[in-house]
C-alpha cells in the first residue's frame, strides 16, 4: 500500500520559447520550482512542450516549412542529454515528479523526431520515456512512430503513475494497457485546444472528452496538461507559416471522470488535490482490468520491445549482431 492517501496534482500551462531548447529548458526548470513551492507531488506539461509543438505541419508547404522543420530537428533533444540533466536537477531540487512532452531526436538518423512523454522522478532520475505510437495526421511529416517500450505504469510512494500523448487516448488499447497495470494518476498531455465542433465537422479538439473518458474507464485521476501558444508566442520569422493558436484549457479530472479544476487561456499552474480512497472506490465499482473484465474471452498482449536501428549492420563474423536495446517484457492477460 502507498504511504500517502492524498496528493497534489499540477498542470503547468505555459508557452515554451519556440525553436529554442535552451531557453525552453530554463523556463521549464523555473516552472517546476514554482510547482514545488505550491506543494505539488506531480506536474505535467503539454505535448512536445520542449521545444514547442510543430504548428506549421497543418499549413501550406512552402520553403519556410522545411526551414522550420530543420530548426525543429536542431532543437530536438537527446535522452539523456544536457536538457534532461537540467530537468532532472530541477525535479530533485523541487521534490516533484515531472511529466513533460519533448521532441526527442532519433539517435541514428538525426532526421526524425519522436513525440515523447518523458517522466522524471523526484529523486532526479529519468523513470520512463514513452514515444507517441502514431503521430496524428500531418504530424507524420516530422514525427516518427513510437514503440511499446514506454507503455508502463510506475510505482511511486503516493500512487501509480502513467502518461500518454494526445490522440493516443483515442486509440483505446494503449489506455487499457495502462489500466491493466493499475494506473491511479495519469498525465494526458495535449497541444492545447478545446473547441466546440461545428455542424458536420468530423475532427475537432477532444482533450477534455478523451481525458474524462480515460479517467472514468481507468478509475484514475487525470492531469489534462494542455500547451499554450498564442500569436504573440510565435517569432515574427515563422508567422508566414500560419497562426494556429493553442489556447490551453488544461484540466484536472477525478476518477469518476468529473473535472475538478480547469484553466482558461493564460499562463498558470493548475493545482488540485487527489485521494487514493476515491480511486479505490471507483475501481470497486468498475475495475475494467479486474473484476469487470473477461480474460477468458479477450486476449491482449503488448509488444514492449524498444525499436532499434532500422538497418542491422554485420561485420561478416557473426550471423546477427547483439542488440542490448531489445527486451522480452510484455503484458499478457493470460499470464
Amino acid at each position: 500500500m502507498h504511504k500517502n492517501k492524498t496528493f497534489k496534482l499540477a498542470a503547468i500551462q505555459a508557452a515554451p520559447v519556440l525553436f529554442d531548447k535552451a531557453a525552453s529548458t530554463e523556463k521549464a526548470c523555473a516552472l517546476i520550482a514554482d510547482a514545488g513551492r505550491l506543494g505539488a507531488d506531480i506536474v505535467a506539461f503539454g505535448e512536445s512542450w520542449l521545444p514547442g509543438y510543430p504548428f506549421w505541419v497543418d499549413g501550406p508547404v512552402i520553403d519556410l516549412t522545411w526551414e522550420a522543420s530543420a530548426a525543429y530537428l536542431e532543437n530536438s533533444i537527446a535522452i539523456p542529454g544536457p536538457e534532461t540533466d537540467a530537468l532532472c536537477a530541477a525535479a530533485k531540487a523541487a521534490g516533484v515528479e515531472v511529466v513533460i512532452g519533448v521532441a526527442e531526436a532519433d539517435p541514428f538518423t538525426e532526421g526524425t523526431a519522436y513525440c515523447t512523454a518523458l517522466t522524471i522522478g523526484r529523486e532526479g532520475e529519468i523513470l520512463n520515456r514513452h514515444r507517441k505510437l502514431k503521430p496524428t495526421h500531418a504530424e507524420r511529416i516530422i514525427w516518427g512512430d513510437g514503440d511499446g517500450a514506454g507503455l508502463r505504469v510506475l510505482e511511486r510512494d503516493y500512487g501509480r503513475i502513467s502518461a500518454l500523448n494526445c490522440w493516443e487516448h483515442q486509440m483505446m488499447l494503449p489506455g487499457y494497457a495502462l489500466a491493466a497495470q493499475g494506473t491511479q494518476i495519469h498525465a494526458a498531455i495535449w497541444p492545447g485546444r478545446e473547441t466546440t465542433p461545428r455542424d458536420g465537422e468530423v475532427c475537432w479538439a477532444r482533450q477534455h472528452l478523451l481525458s474524462r473518458a480515460f479517467a472514468s474507464q481507468a478509475c484514475a485521476y487525470v492531469i489534462c496538461a494542455a500547451g499554450l501558444r498564442l500569436e504573440e508566442h510565435i517569432p515574427e520569422r515563422w508567422r508566414p507559416l500560419g497562426v494556429w493558436e493553442h489556447t490551453g484549457q488544461s484540466a484536472i479530472i477525478d476518477p469518476r471522470g468529473e473535472i475538478i479544476a480547469v484553466a482558461g487561456s493564460e499562463e498558470t499552474i493548475l493545482i488540485a488535490e487527489g485521494s487514493l480512497d476515491l480511486v479505490r472506490a471507483a475501481k470497486a465499482a468498475c475495475d475494467i482490468a479486474g473484476h469487470y473484465s473477461r480474460p477468458d474471452i479477450f486476449d491482449f498482449a503488448v509488444n514492449m520491445r524498444p525499436a532499434g536501428p532500422r538497418v542491422q549492420l554485420h561485420d561478416g563474423e557473426d550471423d546477427y549482431a547483439d542488440d542490448a536495446s531489445f527486451s522480452d517484457s510484455s503484458i499478457d492477460e493470460d499470464e
